[in-house]
């Protein structure tokens, strides 16, 4: 056992409020989790984080920490926060092999899931613990969506998804890859072919445009587009990036990697929407990051900015008459993603909202019975773990939806759904 992840785990307060729990959109109970670590051992803390998390080993890879559970911890005030996100990688990475998931037996009813990204696989757990016949219909080869084709093996080691799958085949869940329904399947056949309730994970991929001038150019390309399969990309010497989200510097980063000599980012707003270990991260590889710059124009040369002013309050006062030609041999643009609209187009009733999100109620409903959606496709690029706690409610409706269908009663929940 690594000894700087126990004297870590000791640095815990065991706070009676813990403001780090309340810090973590899925309230992962971590002096709770510490504690049992410490006294009981890995196995026992590894089950509390994966029942209250089943993505925990992702989210304490990917979780912006510095906003969440370490943001608020008590001890960051005026030195450092106790490190949860390397003392529940430790624990939920040597548990994921270890583990066995619990299963009802199969109640012989059957739930279809679109798409395959982290609010699926976590749904897909769920509601194969309860006792469902579970299958994911994923239209690309591999499981993940986001986290297979939207982040960077260096942040994300694709083993772990591989891993993913294989538990979730153990435990009897169905996948069928390269299926894409809005396609040669509809959600009518589905329904036909007997499932009670469908749930839809399936991300944002439509890129979000400029709308300036060159923005179709060969050598101007979309983020989402880029991380989905970076090796059939030659990008040359020269690369700006335009927009800086966390997006924005896995591409950065991504494409220094590649052999990219320079790599700069270009963002409109006064500083990068990126989180700072994220910023951090990409200036160490070598980025350079440049704000207030508002894109013009992209030429083959590559973008044309003037300069953002901004005031004391941080409006916008105005932007320079002057122009500037930067040098790029690719441009790469990566200013958010949206769902694209197949499923919506092809399916009766299913609508979506303005910005093409699926419009839901409260509990993740759709506009069609028993059809119900959550991450992404219903509140935007959004983080990992706000996708899981998402679908934890999403699932509970859904079991609910099932049981009133067929006239059974329903347990009492709390007041968070559990």
């Amino acid at each position: 056992m690594s000894v700087l992840i126990l004297d870590e785990a000791n640095r815990c307060l065991n706070c009676k409020k813990p403001m780090c729990q309340e810090g973590c959109p899925i309230h992962t109970p971590i002096p709770k989790v510490i504690r049992t670590f410490l006294d009981q051992g890995l196995e026992a803390a590894g089950e509390m984080l994966f029942q209250n998390n089943p993505l925990s080993v992702v989210c304490s890879l990917v979780c912006d920490h510095e906003k969440q559970c370490e943001g608020h911890c008590v001890l960051g005030r005026k030195g450092v926060p106790v490190h949860f996100s390397s003392i529940e990688n430790y624990i939920s990475d040597t548990y994921l092999d270890q583990m066995t998931i619990s299963c009802a037996p199969k109640n012989g009813r059957m739930i279809a899931m679109i798409g395959s990204g982290p609010a699926s696989i976590s749904a897909a757990i769920l509601l194969r613990q309860k006792g469902y016949d579970v299958t994911i219909f994923e239209a690309k080869d591999q499981i993940g969506g986001v986290l297979w084709y939207g982040i960077p093996k260096f942040r994300l080691p694709k083993d772990i998804l591989l891993r993913y799958k294989k538990k979730l085949r153990e435990i009897g869940v169905h996948i069928r890859p390269n299926t894409t329904i809005g396609g040669a399947l509809q959600i009518d056949d589905l329904l036909r072919d007997g499932y009670e309730s469908i749930f839809i994970g399936t991300g944002v991929w439509r890129p979000k445009k400029l709308g300036v001038k060159g923005e179709s150019l060969g050598n101007v390309h979309f983020a989402i587009d880029y991380l989905a399969n970076p090796d059939v990309y030659e990008l040359g010497n020269e690369v700006v990036i335009i927009g800086a989200g966390n997006a924005a510097m896995d591409v950065a980063r991504t494409a220094r990697r590649a052999g990219v000599k320079k790599v700069t980012v270009y963002e409109r707003a006064q500083k990068p929407n990126a989180s700072p270990r994220e910023v951090s991260y990409a200036k160490i590889d070598g980025v350079d990051i440049i704000t207030a710059k508002d894109v013009v124009e992209i030429t083959k040369d590559g973008p044309v900015f003037r300069d953002v002013h901004y005031g004391e309050d941080g409006s916008i006062l105005g932007f320079s008459e002057e122009k500037k030609q930067v040098h790029a041999d690719s441009t790469i643009v990566s200013i958010s993603q949206l769902p694209k609209s197949k499923l919506v187009d092809n399916t009766k009733g299913l609508k979506a909202t303005d910005k093409g999100l699926l419009q839901t109620d409260e509990k993740g409903e759709t506009t069609i019975p028993g059809i119900f959606a959550s991450g992404d496709v219903v509140n935007g690029a959004k983080t990992v773990v706000e996708a899981v706690a998402y679908s934890k409610k999403v699932v509970k409706a859904m079991d609910d939806y099932i049981r009133t269908k067929h006239g059974e009663c329903l347990e009492e929940t709390d007041s968070k759904g559990n």
